[in-house]
């Protein structure tokens, strides 16, 4: 029996990209696989990195890839025809993102719902802002920072209209803050194993208090350093675009100031949440006004509430080995963030 259980998947795996490859690329031979390992990173998708190696017409051409494969189960439910659509777009505009290759939406090729990306150098690190594994000092820390908020900034003023993002992105007619309130609770709906109260009490206060959208904009829905790579001080690619919509770009600013995940975007005493914000707004020329930011922390919450739940009902239904708390230290934050409206 093989030390490593991934063997038997990688050999099968290597096989399918083989296959999928002579039949996606016209005119290639001499195709070799090489390096294709699964990364540990990631909780939605599998992600496989690996480099293929083909001739065309005797001309050898070597590709960076990564395949993105759905699991068997997942805290998120995403498309990856979708994120292949994005991420299309995306490459007629300035922010720097992956470029999709090919997409298996239906699993035909994969046996699951895949994506191949081109594969770009760099480090993710999710703590970057601490030190984390690049170990920058404090001033590269803050340039680092700074181009973090630029770089959502520029997600934010991407001309969605005209790279085509309102042929495949609902474009919100009412309150966007609602219709996202009103999806994630339908996400509740489906996946909770028994009645949540506490999060029903938030759903009702993110209801009667929904902020008025600063504009309607591109919205990554998980930024975060993690997301990112960084190459020689530079941000260089900002990663993960299966939640991506049409919204309010003060979703963003919720997402990256909430207590949960404050301390991947603060520097304390350096790069605070003042220095993101009014930054962002010089970036942006939009206002992220307090209580729109402050009511987008308490959905960040209630989001990542049901993520968590979406993964205890994984593990509980034997569709997922790894084990997911209830997110009842989350629901705690929530709860106080509402008590601590403005």
């Amino acid at each position: 029996m093989s030390d490593h259980p991934d063997v038997g998947e990688r050999a099968a795996l290597d096989n399918l990209l083989r296959s999928f490859l002579l039949a996606k690329v016209p005119g290639i031979t001499d195709l070799r696989i090489d390096g294709l390992v699964r990364l540990n990173q990631g909780f939605s998708r599998e992600n496989w990195p690996f480099d293929a190696t083909w001739s065309v017409d005797g001309a050898e051409e070597r590709h960076a890839l990564i395949l993105r494969r759905d699991p068997l189960a997942s805290v998120l439910q995403t498309s990856r025809l979708l994120e292949h659509e994005i991420l299309t777009r995306m490459e007629h505009t300035a922010v720097p993102a992956p470029r999709s290759r090919w997409v298996d939406d239906t699993g035909e090729w994969f046996g699951r719902p895949s994506i191949i990306l081109e594969r770009h150098g760099g480090t993710c690190d999710w703590f970057v802002l601490e030190g984390g594994t690049l170990g920058y000092d404090e001033p590269t820390r803050l340039d680092v920072a700074r181009q973090l908020c630029d770089l959502l900034a520029s997600v934010h003023t991407v001309d969605w209209k005209a790279a085509g993002f309102d042929e495949i992105l609902t474009v919100p007619t009412g309150s966007p803050a609602l219709a996202e309130l009103d999806h994630w609770s339908a996400v509740l709906d489906h996946q909770a194993l028994e009645p949540h109260p506490e999060l029903a009490e938030a759903a009702s206060w993110l209801r009667h208090h929904a902020p008025e959208p600063a504009a309607v904009t591109l919205v990554h829905a998980d930024f975060k350093p993690g997301n990112t790579l960084i190459e020689d001080r530079r941000v260089t690619l900002l990663l993960d675009w299966e939640l991506a919509h049409l919204g309010d770009p003060v979703e963003d600013l919720g997402w990256v100031t909430n207590p949960v995940r404050r301390r991947e975007h603060l520097i304390p005493g350096v790069w605070e949440i003042d220095d993101l914000l009014d930054r962002w707004e010089s970036q942006t020329g939009l206002t992220a006004d307090p209580s729109a930011v402050h009511w987008w922390r308490v959905f960040a919450n209630y989001k990542l509430s049901i993520i968590s739940l979406t993964g205890v009902r994984s593990y509980v239904d034997g569709q997922g080995d790894r084990v997911f708390t209830d997110g009842r230290n989350i629901q705690r934050i929530l709860l106080t963030l509402i008590e601590a409206a403005p």
